[in-house]
């Protein structure tokens, strides 16, 4: 299975995230990939594919925000990394605003995602990694894994949090609906809701999303991922949330995953794409799953016995030292 990797995604380093109250490290930080580069042992450079595929999936102010947004934050006067603290409300009124404050909270649904004056080149090629991931399975490769990171699934098209800046998932699916696929899918199973790829695609027939995590009445994003968000307009039915609880193992999650890919199947995509976390491992310190590093290979191959094209986009996982070892065994049981 080729595997991509741009050396860009490792400068975005922010040093700290807004967490319960609190301020601590920031947990999405660049020796995860070192990790799974380490142990799947390399990857390709992607090539460039240009702003083109991102536009066709974010807004085209908010990709000049991600951008400019540093310098903006530097001229405030502002020291360290440019974090959100206002945010408006649902129902409040569109404004044009200025200052880079507003902005921040215009743009962001949450402060655990700090923006660094390398945050833009690292999502960029995160974005490339999934385009080349799902380039070479749309040149005819069965598979293809994209190593992104930032993450992705957590970014709206005009919004970013849960450390994701540009929705990496939604930009491959867009790619293959774009190359001729006519009825494309999402499987997420990161331990958390991918609240972005869903609104990307909530009034959309064309792209089925279909997620199993963590029950959002007790974890992030709370406001995403209940079992009663099922899409709208041309994309009513098309959206499928499979919640669970606390201290899920592998039998109740690979029955969750069965559950979606047969709904997978009956929608009848030609083109499959994950969006795998491992912060569903049993260690990970942010998560309450239950998952041993030998499942993730038995999950895997239930994916592939679906038979479709499939690429493969990281999300989440946060336990650092033992993250390599899970994604090796997910794409070796690919």
């Amino acid at each position: 299975m080729r595997r991509f990797f741009s050396p860009d995604q490792l400068h975005h380093a922010p040093a700290q995230e807004l967490h319960n109250g609190n301020f601590t490290d920031y947990a999405e930080k660049p020796s995860r990939a070192q990790m799974i580069l380490d142990a799947i042992g390399g990857a390709e450079e992607p090539d460039n594919s240009g702003e083109a595929p991102i536009r066709a999936v974010h807004d085209s102010g908010y990709l000049q925000f991600l951008q400019d947004a540093p310098a903006a934050w530097a001229a405030a006067g502002r020291p360290g990394d440019a974090i959100p603290y206002a945010f408006p409300v649902v129902g409040r009124r569109p404004l044009r605003l200025d200052r880079i404050d507003a902005l921040m909270g215009r743009y962001a649904f949450d402060a655990t995602t700090p923006i660094t004056p390398q945050t833009w080149a690292s999502a960029y090629g995160s974005a490339q990694s999934a385009l080349a991931a799902a380039h070479a399975v749309l040149a005819g490769d069965r598979a293809a894994f994209a190593l992104c990171r930032p993450p992705g699934h957590h970014a709206g098209a005009d919004y970013f949090g849960g450390y994701c800046h540009l929705n990496v998932a939604a930009i491959a699916a867009q790619a293959a609906r774009d190359a001729g696929h006519k009825r494309v899918a999402i499987l997420d199973i990161d331990y958390h809701h991918g609240n972005g790829t869903q609104d990307i695609f909530w009034q959309r027939g064309d792209v089925f999303y279909a997620s199993v995590h963590a029950d959002p009445a007790t974890d992030y994003p709370f406001y995403w991922g209940h079992t009663d968000e099922i899409g709208e307009g041309d994309g009513e039915g098309t959206t499928l949330n499979l919640p669970l609880p606390h201290g899920t193992r592998a039998d109740a999650f690979r029955a969750a995953q069965a559950t979606a890919l047969d709904a997978i199947a009956r929608f009848g995509a030609t083109f499959l794409v994950v969006s795998f976390g491992a912060d569903t491992w049993e260690g990970d310190p942010i998560s309450q799953f239950a998952l041993t590093t030998p499942d993730y290979a038995i999950l895997a191959r239930d994916i592939a016995g679906l038979g479709l094209p499939t690429a493969i986009v990281m999300e989440g996982g946060y336990a650092i030292d033992a993250l390599g070892a899970n994604v090796a065994s997910f794409l070796s049981g690919f």
